[in-house]
């Protein structure tokens, strides 16, 4: 099963550009507006270890959403390399909204927000089902 989180960016090629360049996602789709090329219509990033995320620049026509405003949301982003993410993060200057550190379920993880309002949060928590399958393989 694949789920796409989608958000709506002021300045949709430059949230690319930061997610591409600070953290490594990977940018497979970027349609932009055939008379406004800094319009994006639609965006997809891939994350190199799973999941991916869909972005787009606001505009009121056209949208599901188009009633939110644009900047809003959190995205949890599992990573085995949150040290790694955290440490580019803090050098591209985003916000740090929770600073890395493990937490008492498990996870390794920090939350950053990026330069429009969008919270983004890497850490090793995989969910439930992940952290059970992992607990049964190391009892084994």
């Amino acid at each position: 099963m694949n789920i796409f989180p989608t958000l709506r960016y002021d300045d949709a090629p430059a949230a690319l550009a930061f997610l591409r360049d600070t953290f490594g996602f990977e940018i497979v789709a970027d349609y932009r507006a055939a008379d406004d090329p800094q319009r994006v219509d639609h965006a997809e990033l891939r994350w190199p270890e799973g999941g991916g995320v869909m972005l787009g620049s606001a505009r009121r026509a056209e949208s599901a959403i188009k009633a939110l405003p644009a900047g809003v949301g959190s995205v949890y982003v599992v990573t085995t390399r949150p040290d790694e993410l955290y440490a580019r993060a803090t050098a591209a200057g985003a916000a740090i909204t929770h600073e890395l550190q493990d937490e008492h379920y498990g996870s390794r993880g920090f939350t950053c927000r990026d330069a429009e309002g969008v919270h983004w949060s890497f850490g090793t928590y995989a969910g439930e089902a992940a952290q059970r399958a992992q607990l049964n393989v190391s009892s084994a």
